[in-house]
């Protein structure tokens, strides 16, 4: 949240190590401060379990501004070790504190039980950002396993502590049997800027709801909240969810959006877990990252989400390079020299000088895009692509990483593939490589340039094609990483049958952003 200048995260954080079996019985609220989203303080926990209403856990939840500029959170307790799940609230012990150090938990907790028939007690978390309803009153959503199938539970308050269960869920599906950390917010389609949930929110404007499942995808839809029933409708339904769209198709998952106040806009980041081994973990000392802060935003068609790095990750770049009116030709690889290729931030923009070439599309492909990134790797010479990145690339290329796109005609358009492929980005045994990918759509009357930004921070590697449509977030451990070497190179290749120009490659060094505890 952002409250009084300065922008807190909390965060789900094991005190006890870098690895522990049980750690959903030792977990913490995390918190750190920051006045610009990039260099950070960190400060002692703000929750613990302390108490008979989150004693073994507390586990994720959502922070909210009431009216009177009082900030509260609202966050799932851990009953027992059968995981029993409860909802909590926290106010702030002294709000002139600035950093908001400390947190006292309500009287009354826990302020919401599972008493709903046919709910799984041990899957009933994460409640949501609150929201003003038809009736001005309060409302939340939790995530829940309701009769076997996934449910935004729904309930409203006058207080923000006490809470009364709205008989129908805000929206429930059979695609799976259970949603996390929920996220609900409005967006308005073709405004970059954010809206505020406790505000009034414009005619035109549409809303998001993102769910996390099977511990690996953060799926999001897009609709209307209807206030006459109190509940969303999805402007479109698609039984199998592995055709929803993704807020990011790599390691990226429990997304948490906010309202920036400061700026008018909204914020969403993640958790990115540790793809190598606990004991790497253990040597390491820590375990888990934060994405870099993004924007996010609805299109202009009020179809697809867009994000894009805030803007004041820019206050890290140094030693710019630039180049101009590249050709790649079928086969040709560009070296990028001149900046520190382990941290790094790229920006390339391809430029079709044809589309005939462009290989038909196959409907099937988008219910396992991995696999079609697997078969259709950056050696796989195609009509128009691949073409893209070579990131953190050893001398005699046994390790890369590699960025790139596809062109494909489809029936009705051109679709994209975009794909973060690891399976050689590393010569250590062990590590968890797979071939991210997603599609978006393109328009070749409209648009003749694909760009593609690529964040490298050491083992993270976050890419954003498509001006934001596909976002992929990878985790890399290659040797020249792990050992410390600092050697690695990075190259713009094609190896598609038609010539792709690039207009503009900048690139920059990127300084370390400052921690402080």
């Amino acid at each position: 949240m952002y409250y009084n200048g300065v922008y807190h995260e909390f965060y789900q954080y094991n005190p006890n190590g870098s690895y522990n079996p049980n750690i959903s019985y030792n977990i913490v609220w995390g918190h750190s401060v920051s006045m610009d989203l990039i260099n950070w303080i960190n400060l002692e926990p703000a929750i613990e379990p302390d108490t008979p209403s989150d004693i073994s856990g507390c586990w994720t939840g959502s922070a909210t501004i009431l009216s009177g500029d009082q900030p509260i959170i609202i966050y799932t307790g851990l009953l027992d070790i059968q995981k029993h799940q409860v909802q909590n609230i926290a106010l702030p012990k002294n709000r002139s504190d600035p950093y908001l150090r400390e947190w006292t938990k309500a009287h009354n907790n826990p302020v919401i039980q599972p008493v709903v028939p046919g709910l799984n007690s041990s899957q009933f978390r994460d409640p949501t950002t609150g929201w003003i309803g038809p009736d001005g009153l309060w409302r939340i959503a939790v995530g829940a396993e309701l009769n076997g199938y996934s449910a935004a539970l729904l309930y409203k308050s006058e207080d923000f502590l006490n809470w009364t269960r709205v008989e129908h869920p805000l929206y429930s599906s059979n695609s799976s049997n259970m949603w996390e950390c929920l996220d609900f917010f409005a967006v308005l389609p073709g405004s970059g800027g954010g809206l505020d949930l406790s505000s009034a929110i414009p005619n035109g404007a549409k809303h998001v709801l993102k769910v996390s499942m099977n511990c690996t995808d953060d799926m999001y839809m897009i609709g209307v909240y209807d206030l006459k029933r109190d509940a969303f409708v999805p402007d479109t339904v698609l039984d199998d969810s592995r055709l929803w769209p993704r807020i990011d198709y790599g390691n990226f998952y429990a997304s948490k959006s906010f309202f920036d106040s400061k700026h008018g806009r909204r914020i969403i980041w993640a958790w990115s877990s540790e793809t190598d081994s606990s004991s790497d973990d253990v040597a390491k000392g820590w375990a888990g990252i934060h994405s870099i802060p993004r924007t996010i935003w609805l299109d202009s068609h009020g179809k697809q989400l867009l994000q894009w790095p805030v803007e004041e990750i820019e206050s890290l770049r140094t030693n710019e390079i630039n180049h101009q009116a590249l050709e790649l030709k079928k086969g040709d690889l560009f070296e990028i020299k001149g900046i520190e290729t382990l941290q790094a931030d790229v920006e390339i923009d391809f430029e079709l000088t044809s589309i005939n070439d462009a290989d038909p599309f196959d409907p099937s492909w988008l219910f396992d895009t991995e696999k079609h990134c697997r078969e259709a790797g950056a050696s796989v010479h195609g009509g128009i692509g691949p073409f893209g990145f070579v990131i953190l690339a050893s001398d005699n290329m046994e390790e890369h990483t590699d960025v790139h796109f596809r062109v494909y005609k489809s029936q009705q358009n051109y679709m994209v593939l975009m794909c973060s492929d690891l399976r050689r980005s590393s010569l250590r045994p062990g590590l968890y490589t797979p071939a991210y990918g997603g599609f978006f759509e393109f328009d070749f009357e409209k648009e003749r340039k694909i760009s593609l930004r690529t964040l490298i921070d050491r083992s993270a590697v976050e890419s954003f094609g498509g001006g934001g449509r596909v976002c992929i977030m990878a985790r890399v451990y290659p040797v020249a990483l792990v050992d410390d070497i600092g050697c690695a190179h990075m190259y713009a290749f094609n190896n598609g049958s038609a010539t792709v120009i690039v207009p503009q490659l900048r690139a920059w060094s990127m300084r370390r952003a400052q921690a402080s505890v």
